[in-house]
């Protein structure tokens, strides 16, 4: 097989093929057997008679039909070595028009196609991205809030004979309607809410605040969740007030028994919350890094790309959905969406997987970050352990569907990604910088590979190649 293979605009190469007569005679062979299979000739079981009997039987026809297979089956063969001799990373099928030769009833053949392939990008900046996460460190004053809201839990309400004041429990006879019609969920009696809380409509605490035992009022507000003005009619059956226990050294002792002081109450409460902020912070490091890093992609994403990602993403959502027990019907009426919106999330999320894969290809290449046979090894091991089956498994299938430089190119962006996350500045909300080393302490989910273990069937998330798939037993044995 010679082929030459030339570059073209809008991420497109142009490779040409061409198989002599005595490379393809192999492949005609080859098509033979398969027609002896296919023809009954008596004398012969299916499959056993020679070619020379398979070409006297059918004649010039039988000769055509047997060049069409070789051609049909070959030429895809061919491609895929070319792909691989020249290390072509296309990301879609390509498609052969015409095949030179295929008329003729001998002689070599040719062909020619356009392949489209992952663009190569630069990302400037990336070195310096500046990533903002939650605070890690609670204020005074959101642990005052906690502290006012244990002794709310162990306060209580007395009646007040004043006017109600934000904050205030009230007991309320409450009636809304709208053309005569009673509006659900706003027609009760001796209902106890607190003043402030916002929740029946826009309006309606301050409509409280100011009012006191005995009286009523009617009124229109835009009841939350509705757009449509509704009328409203209350009375206020009993205003209380929460009275609360004083935070003292001994109520703290009485009421939680393992702290001595209100100090040590607050200094558990506070080590508590940023215990969690840490954990929360850290959750979201490797999304939050890479959100910035997409932003830094603004090239126009080949759309195959996209909707490979997007067609792999809705499939594997769809499938735990089913797995829970739940039909994506039922799913989308829940969450209030339409397909068209489900699809539009999907495929943002998409656009962002994609902008993030060629960011992290750029950053591995400009750090010289490569995969060795020893890390391909150690992620085979990984997925075979993650999908539990035999890692010569895994392995025969990688060889078997040529994903070996795939697997190769996720290490490297997983690396990348590695890499990056420790040269971020991470900031706060408020500005203040957030320690790298506190951060990572506890190391950061980082799996890039998951993705193309999914594509050969072997668990995890697919990746935007589309590759063939395989099913693999969980007790295949060793190959």
């Amino acid at each position: 097989m010679q082929c030459t293979v030339e570059p073209l605009e809008g991420n497109k190469v142009k490779v040409e093929i061409s198989v002599d007569e005595v490379a393809f005679e192999q492949d005609i062979e080859a098509a033979f057997r398969k027609l002896a299979r296919q023809v009954r000739i008596p004398g012969f079981r299916p499959g056993k008679a020679p070619r020379r009997i398979i070409e006297s039987h059918l004649g010039t026809e039988g000769k055509r039909a047997a060049r069409a297979q070789a051609i049909e089956d070959a030429v895809p063969k061919y491609l895929a070595e070319a792909v691989k001799q020249h290390d072509i990373d296309i990301i879609a099928t390509p498609k052969v028009d015409h095949v030179h030769g295929s008329e003729s009833d001998s002689g070599p053949i040719s062909f020619h196609c356009e392949m489209e392939i992952r663009p190569i990008i630069t990302v400037a900046g990336y070195s310096g991205l500046r990533v903002e996460l939650p605070n890690i460190t609670a204020t005074e004053k959101e642990i005052d809030e906690v502290v006012d809201n244990e002794r709310k839990r162990h306060g209580t309400l007395i009646d007040a004979s004043r006017a109600i004041a934000t904050g205030d429990q009230v007991t309320i006879d409450l009636s809304a309607s709208r053309n005569g019609e009673p509006v659900p969920g706003l027609n009760v009696e001796a209902w106890l809410y607190e003043v402030g809380r916002g929740w029946v409509a826009k309006g309606f605490d301050e409509q409280l605040v100011g009012m006191s035992a005995g009286e009523e009022k009617q009124f229109a507000a835009v009841p939350n969740g509705n757009e449509d003005e509704a009328d409203f009619s209350l009375k206020v059956v009993k205003v209380q007030e929460m009275q609360l226990p004083e935070a003292t050294d001994q109520w703290v002792t009485d009421t939680f028994g393992e702290f001595e002081s209100v100090a040590k109450w607050r200094e558990a409460i506070a080590r508590r919350m940023n215990e969690s902020r840490l954990n929360q912070a850290r959750n979201s490091v490797v999304d939050r890094v890479t959100d910035e890093l997409a932003k830094l992609v603004d090239i126009d994403l080949p759309e195959v790309m996209v909707e490979g990602d997007l067609r792999t993403r809705v499939r594997n959502t769809v499938d735990t959905f089913q797995r829970q027990g739940i039909a994506i019907g039922q799913f989308l009426q829940i969450t209030g969406q339409t397909e068209e919106q489900f699809l539009e999330q999907m495929r943002e999320q998409s656009r962002k997987a994609v902008r993030v894969d060629l960011a992290l290809r750029a950053v591995a290449g400009d750090q010289r970050l490569d995969a060795d046979d020893n890390d391909v090894e150690v992620e085979l091991k990984n997925i075979a352990q993650r999908a539990n089956v035999k890692v010569n498994r895994v392995r025969s299938l990688y060889e078997k569907n040529d994903a070996l430089g795939d697997l190769r190119a996720q290490i490297r962006k997983s690396k990348a990604l590695e890499w990056l996350v420790r040269q971020v500045t991470y900031v706060d909300t408020d500005g203040g910088a957030i320690s790298t080393d506190i951060l990572l302490d506890a190391g950061v989910d980082i799996d890039p590979t998951a993705d193309t273990g999914a594509s050969l069937g072997i668990g995890g998330e697919s990746n935007t190649n589309e590759q063939s798939t395989s099913t693999v037993d969980d007790n295949s044995s060793d190959e």
